[in-house]
């Protein structure tokens, strides 16, 4: 508490120098002259004070704030201008200056190619950017097929029943990444099992991978990251957009998204996808499905209407999914009854709507917005013997207003979070309710030097109804001692509240009881990290390479115990250490024009205190290694892509399957392969995942006898699907 008093002393005695600095600021405007001789704003303006290294750069409306240095001279300056210096002594404030025109030449156009995944250059927080580019380097069904290509973020099956999937930040599971699509909470709660899949992978734009704690403004929830999704907008330039996709799993899938641009205030876009697999597989006859049998509807309709100052936005999606997997000889009407063949069943709906509220003030770099966003959630499943009723509804709110003190090297962020869960659970007719309300205000203060230096100080304190009062500090900073070299650090504090029941589903497909030794409390983690990114050059060929360390320990953690015996999953707080370090250093490059290749490698030390005892934690690799190239042609008319992952040993539980000495399993490799075809107005692709088969041997353990105490599909890792083929066409026409 004393450090973070001291934190909130220093962030208000900055804030009242800058107060009292901006009396003494030099503000002002920049403007160029149109064809017809009209001033117009100049965005990016480079302003300093002549021999000096104190400046600042003008905003959209060509508005800066400077403060006061021993020079009374101005230097101002923009590519493809005259660069001026003037005189402030005597002037009446704020200036007014128009650049001119270094000379006069025709129109050119200019064209680059921007990386298919980047490093957001400007943001303290290390961000990687996967851009609608890089999804399609490989069959993108979802977002849990999106990352086959990062080295950051692990994807495996969760069980080797119900196709759910689940993905790993920093060596810990996804439930302690923030997941969000446009700064708004997604996959939480209900959502947490199969949410991967509810995401068509057509329907993004981009993918932002933040590792260690996010913005305080996004929530407490960060511990190991935050995905955020991007949407297509309507007021983009794409018009319509079609996909078909089938493999050969007999899977086939449509996506098509069309937008209308009802005026110039209001336009609209609307996302349909649907995707079937009805085929029964059993490629390694023991009896059960390779894959659950799906049918999955899913609509997205997003309006937005803009003016001067304000725009607002309203979205709604609605999902339907009904999934059937278990005994091939399975069907929906089976009853579940010992005797009869193993199944499951989950029939889900899940409705999505959001609101969000911006003004844009006439102040430089200040607005306020809201936005509201409602959840609804049914599941309904039958698993085995168990019957699994679920509902969830929520609902967010988060108003956040921006602006700056003295001048714009000086930003602020803050506002106010109110959020609503109401869950409703039933398992084998044992009720798990709960209802939670949190309330919270945050702060947040960024100082900007130029591009040399960003740090950013940011501290939440929320009321939570279950777990009382939570105090959220977080700080990154970032510095560019040269052009070439980037160097980000962070460190703060996150919280979580347990769902254990639909966080740990895939425990469900066994025959283990659960055991809850005592009630949940919240989990509470620090993480601390810093990365180095370094850009170089060989040959006048473009390389980056990117190394960063980050621990993550908890206070607080709901372990859920599959080592104490095969029959049984016992549930408890952490009595003992738990934490997670990772290692990675990640080189991209293009050692040959139009020829991208990543290298990567990363280390995991990842150990909870389980049964008294502090061990690695079960079923994940030690290390993983990635590497991938890309080579599309000069004429633009063929893309080659091929991705290589090697996932080394790891512990497996001690009453894993029916052999004691069984406790490692063995280092593996996957590949995939695509080609594709580039017409003038479609694309054409083909391309075969796993390439080399390997799946992990057995993967359900007892499989000849489902109904016995010793049946468990829930311990996987490895692949599950040998080699799987697949071709697709997509069709983009733009505005």
């Amino acid at each position: 508490m004393k450090r973070i008093v001291t934190l909130l002393m220093l962030l208000g005695l900055l804030g009242i120098s800058d107060l009292i600095a901006q009396n003494l600021s030099i503000s002002g405007y920049v403007f160029e002259l149109n064809d017809k001789g009209d001033s117009i704003p100049l965005q990016g303006a480079t302003i300093i004070w002549l021999n000096s290294q104190i400046g600042t750069t003008t905003d959209a409306k060509g508005f800066f704030m400077l403060q006061p240095a021993n020079s009374k001279k101005l230097t101002i300056s923009y590519v493809g201008y005259k660069t001026d210096t003037i005189e402030v002594s005597g002037r009446s404030f704020p200036l007014r200056h128009v650049l001119k025109s270094a000379l006069s030449i025709e129109a050119v156009t200019v064209k680059a190619d921007r990386g298919n995944t980047f490093f957001q250059q400007l943001n303290p927080i290390q961000t990687q950017v996967i851009t609608s580019g890089e999804l399609t380097r490989a069959a993108c069904c979802n977002l849990s097929e999106s990352f086959e290509t990062n080295a950051s973020i692990d994807v495996s099956y969760s069980d080797a029943i119900t196709g759910a999937k689940q993905i790993q930040l920093l060596g810990l599971a996804g439930i302690y990444t923030q997941m969000q699509y446009e700064n708004i909470p997604t996959m939480r709660g209900l959502a947490s099992t199969f949410g991967l899949s509810y995401v068509p992978g057509p329907w993004m734009e981009s993918i932002q991978v933040s590792k260690g704690t996010a913005s305080v403004s996004n929530g407490y929830e960060s511990i190991t990251g935050q995905i955020n999704i991007e949407y297509k907008k309507p007021w983009a330039e794409e018009k319509s957009y079609y996909n078909l996709y089938a493999n050969s799993l007999g899977m086939a899938e449509i996506n098509a998204n069309y937008t209308i641009d009802v005026n110039p205030k209001i336009s609209t876009m609307l996302l349909v996808h649907g995707s079937m697999l009805d085929n029964r597989i059993d490629h390694n006859h023991d009896s059960f499905l390779d894959h659950p049998l799906t049918r999955q509807y899913h609509l997205f309709n997003r309006w937005k209407y803009q003016v001067k100052k304000w725009e607002t936005q309203v979205g709604i999606k609605f999902m339907n999914e009904d999934r059937l997997a278990g005994q091939v000889s399975f069907y929906k009407n089976t009853q579940p009854q010992v005797g009869n063949p193993y199944g499951v069943k989950y029939s889900t709906q899940l409705l999505e709507a959001f609101n969000k509220i911006g003004y844009i003030a006439d102040r430089p770099n200040t607005s306020i917005g809201l936005i509201n966003a409602v959840t609804v959630h049914g599941q309904d499943a039958t698993i085995g013997l168990r019957l699994y009723d679920a509902k969830q509804i929520s609902y967010y709110g988060n108003l956040v207003a921006i602006t700056y003190i003295g001048n714009t090297n000086h930003s602020i962020k803050g506002g106010a979070t109110f959020r609503y869960d109401q869950f409703d659970e039933t398992l084998s007719n044992t009720p798990f309710k709960r209802t939670e309300v949190i309330k919270g205000v945050y702060g947040e203060y960024t100082y900007k030097y130029l591009e040399i230096l960003t740090l950013m100080a940011g501290i939440r304190v929320d009321a939570n109804s279950r777990f009382g009062t939570l105090i959220t500090p977080r700080l990154h900073g970032m510095i560019k001692p040269i052009s070439t070299l980037t160097i980000r650090v962070s460190a703060g504090k996150g919280y979580r509240s347990p769902n254990f029941i639909a966080e740990n589903s895939n425990l469900l497909v066994s025959s283990r009881n659960i055991v809850v030794e005592e009630n949940p409390k919240i989990e509470e983690a620090w993480n601390a990290g810093i990365s180095i990114n370094q850009k170089f050059k060989v040959d006048d060929a473009p390389y980056s390479i990117t190394a960063d360390v980050y621990r993550v320990w908890f206070k607080n953690q709901f372990i859920a115990d599959i080592d104490r015996d095969k029959v049984a999953v016992y549930f408890y707080n952490l009595k003992g250490k738990s934490y997670s370090n990772t290692m990675q250093v990640e080189l991209t490059g293009e050692p040959v024009k139009n020829l991208l290749l990543t290298l990567a490698y990363r280390i995991n030390d990842v150990k909870q205190t389980i049964n008294d005892t502090l061990q690695q934690k079960p079923l994940m690799s030690r290390n993983k290694g990635l590497f991938t190239i890309g080579y599309r042609t000069p004429s633009r008319k063929w893309q080659f892509d091929y991705t290589l992952q090697y996932s080394g040993s790891g512990r497996l539980p001690k009453n894993f399957g029916l052999n004691p000495n069984e406790n490692e399993f063995k280092p593996f490799v996957t590949m995939n392969l695509q080609v594709t075809k580039m017409f003038r107005r479609f694309d054409l692709y083909v391309g075969v995942e796993n390439l080399t088969g390997f799946t992990q041997k057995n993967p359900i353990i007892s499989w000849e006898n489902p109904w016995s105490s010793t049946f468990d599909a829930s311990q996987i890792w490895g692949p599950l699907t040998g080699q799987k083929f697949y071709a697709g066409f997509r069709m983009q026409m733009w505005k």
